[in-house]
């Protein structure tokens, strides 16, 4: 089964789905073979890992479709790729759209921030007005080139203009076409509720450690109602943790040997990215016998 129709059939069961965030193609594989279902290219993991830099409109559409093509050919889930604000207006949203629905994503999130855009847990925030972001996403929704491929639309409005406002902006953004409705940054359960008995489509949770949103659990969030629920940077916050702890232990001590408990061993790293299946292609295309190079060449 395609990827694209896989993940709006999982979206249209009960049971909701979970897609870890990943900021780059190894976790993304860690992700799959842990058993999750689906994962979720995080922009805020992705401007860390590829530049170092917060999430604040750095990085460009070519960068990160890169990066989603990368991850979607490393997994056999599918990818909801974040697309910031579409990268400019109308018109840059429809090549947007159509570059990460060749990188082989199976949804693209396009949110109502202005551009250069912030992560949506950080103060400051502005959005453009909520006719532009309804243009964006009919042309979203025209340009793609498979109709399975999902249109996910946020919206940034709770924290400057409340809790009304953003679901009057996700009704009018599911009627313009949009496939699941994300809106940001609701701030209690309550809130939460109003949210997933607002619109027809799926909508989803966003779980930010120490973020403005309450962390709940995800059978919490699905009896609130809520159908898919992404753990965007847990994965990118628990990397550099872990890389701090290690490199403050090395440059203390002298060595690893204090760390390798908390290490994946090499053959089983190996395994992990995929080289015993490598070996298996070299085998049957190559010959065990080495033809020598005649002289004088």
């Amino acid at each position: 089964m395609k990827k694209l129709v896989l993940l709006r059939k999982m979206l249209s069961m009960d049971q909701i789905l979970m897609a870890p965030g990943a900021h780059d193609v190894l976790t993304a594989k860690i992700i799959e073979q842990a058993g999750f279902n689906a994962v979720y290219m995080t922009g805020y993991g992705t401007s860390a890992s590829l530049l170092g830099k917060p999430d604040v409109g750095l990085l460009t559409m070519t960068e990160m479709a890169q990066r989603a093509a990368n991850m979607a050919e490393a997994v056999n889930i599918p990818v909801i790729a974040d697309g910031d604000t579409g990268y400019g207006n109308a018109i840059n949203v429809m090549r947007a759209v159509r570059e990460y629905e060749k990188a082989g994503v199976a949804c693209i999130q396009l949110e109502d921030q202005v551009l250069p855009k912030k992560c949506g847990h950080m103060l400051g925030r502005e959005i453009v007005t909520k006719e532009e972001m309804v243009g964006k996403i009919k042309a979203a929704c025209d340009a793609r080139r498979d109709p399975d491929f999902m249109i996910m639309a946020r919206t940034d409005a709770r924290t400057n203009y409340g809790i009304d406002e953003a679901i009057e902006r996700g009704k009018a953004y599911e009627e313009a076409g949009a496939d699941i409705l994300f809106i940001e940054s609701v701030e209690n359960v309550e809130e939460m509720r109003r949210v997933t008995s607002s619109f027809n489509v799926p909508v989803l949770a966003n779980m930010l450690e120490h973020g403005r949103t309450p962390l709940l659990s995800t059978k919490e969030l699905e009896k609130i109602g809520y159908d898919l629920v992404i753990f965007c940077v847990s994965s990118t916050y628990v990397t550099a943790k872990a890389v701090s702890d290690l490199m403050q232990t090395l440059k203390k001590e002298g060595t690893t040997k204090g760390f390798l408990d908390k290490m994946i061993a090499f053959e089983d790293f190996n395994k992990l990215i995929g080289l015993p299946e490598i070996r298996k292609i070299e085998q049957n295309y190559t010959t065990d016998r080495v033809e020598a190079v005649p002289e004088g060449r």
